[in-house]
């Protein structure tokens, strides 16, 4: 990685730390640079602005975070039901940066910035729909292998689950882990019964 890469990395991993736990609009270009050796100079070599740095820190430092643990849970054994309840245990209760206190970062971009910012609204929905896709996917390979019926829309069961994610996330903001744990009960009963 050469000396400029590392540069931009390093604001956004700075950037996402920041806008995680005070929101978007809430912090600013100086807060993020407080947090770096970087200069301003050096900040606008790399973005023309906040919002160009925000739509990269969804395409680019948001997407390295998370979808790791999106994509190691998928395909991983033979039921595809306890690979998307692996998924979601492990976005609620083992994911290293994301908190119960704070969310998810994508879910509080789309609450803070979404209604407001065309561009926003754009990057974000790209980077849900490549999750529901992955859902999706995982859902039909279900059904391909007779664990699933062929009646039932993957792209709906997709978007449910994103949906309830979403809401537990924001749920447990207020309640704290242990609505995680009964969410999470009620989830593997709802899997259960999709037959």
């Amino acid at each position: 990685m050469s000396k400029a890469q590392a540069t931009r990395s390093d604001i956004l991993r700075r950037a996402m730390e920041l806008i995680y736990k005070q929101g978007f609009q809430s912090t600013s270009i100086d807060d993020i640079l407080a947090t770096t050796q970087v200069t301003k100079g050096a900040f606008y070599y790399h973005f023309k602005n906040k919002e160009e740095m925000g739509i990269a820190l969804i395409e680019e430092a948001m997407h390295t975070e998370i979808w790791p643990d999106i994509q190691n849970s998928l395909s991983t054994s033979p039921n595809f039901r306890d690979n998307i309840y692996k998924m979601m245990d492990k976005l609620l209760f083992k994911h290293p940066f994301m908190t119960v206190e704070h969310g998810c970062p994508a879910v509080n971009l789309i609450q803070e910035m979404a209604p407001l910012n065309e561009a926003f609204r754009v990057a974000l929905k790209k980077s849900l729909n490549k999750w529901e896709r992955a859902i999706e996917a995982e859902i039909m390979r279900g059904q391909e292998t007779g664990q699933l019926g062929l009646s039932h829309d993957a792209k709906q069961i997709a978007l449910h689950i994103i949906t309830l994610y979403h809401g537990v996330r924001n749920m447990g903001k207020l309640f704290g882990k242990p609505y995680y744990v009964s969410f999470l009960r009620e989830f593997r009963q709802y899997l259960d019964s999709l037959n």
